[in-house]
Parts: C-alpha cells; structure tokens; sequence
C-alpha cells in the first residue's frame, strides 16, 4: 500500500511585523528553542530565527534546517488560529531528532498564547554604592562611635 506523502511545512512568517506580533503573544522555553505564540486569523504559521550569538552562520542555517524538518513531521499537532515562531538555541544541534519532534509537537499543541514558562522581570533596580546615603540604613556610622573614644 502507498502511503501519502508527508504533509508539508506550514506556511512560513516573512516580514518583521509578524514576528514582532507573536513576540508578544506567550513563549514556551526547551533546552534546544524557544517557541512563542500568539493567536492569529490566518491560519497557523511558523517563523524560524536564529541569532548571531548561537554560532557562526553553518551552525544557525543548520539549526534552521533541523526546526524545518522537525517541524515538517510535527505539523499535524499545530493549532489553527496561532502563529509561531521558534528562537533556535545551540541545544538544537546537539539534540535527538525524535525528542526534537516531540517536544516541538508538545510546543505546537500547547503553547501558551499570553504570558510563559515564568514572568520575565522588565526592570532592575540598581543597588547604591557603597557608602551612598541610601546604603546606611537608621542609627549612627560605626565609625564614627569608634573614632570618638
């Protein structure tokens, strides 16, 4: 018996309006990507990025290659209204393809279209410098008890 062949890959995001978009929506982190998602009208896409900072530009187009084809045998567990876009990590190359799929599979059926894994904090308060008033919290500078005797 002739089996179909597989399904092909969904339908890919192009301009950086999309991915900002879906940057927005939730994200679901694994050690080889993080996938994001937000809901969408036009049907369930999927955008690929890779920074600079993960390898030189074999090892990102690698990385791109193994999400294409992961994402090629897992694309039945995509919803239908969620866009989604997949931050290649340098886990990817070192990972099984099979638990690639699967957790792409997992990411794709479940990912979380607002919020994450854990809320990522915006900002950070600096802590004062030595010495600054704000570091001297109530009650007299040791010091100068000690230098008065």
């Amino acid at each position: 018996m002739i089996q179909p062949p597989p399904r092909t890959t969904l339908p890919t995001l192009k301009k950086r309006a999309e991915f900002l978009a879906v940057a927005k929506g939730g994200r679901s982190s694994r050690r080889a990507f993080v996938m994001q998602a937000a809901a969408s009208e036009d049907g369930p896409r999927i955008g690929y990025t890779v920074t600079k900072k993960t390898g030189n530009a074999v090892e990102r187009n690698r990385i791109r290659r193994r999400f294409r084809a992961a994402v090629r045998a897992a694309a039945e567990q995509a919803r239908s209204d969620v866009d989604y876009v997949l931050v290649g990590r340098r886990g990817a190359l070192s990972a099984e393809f099979g638990d690639l799929v699967r957790e792409i599979g997992q990411c794709l059926a479940r990912a979380p279209l607002s919020g994450g894994d854990a809320p990522r904090p915006r900002h950070h308060r600096k802590r004062p410098a030595p010495g600054h008033p704000e570091q001297r919290r109530g009650g007299s500078d040791r010091r100068s008890e000690t230098s008065s005797e």
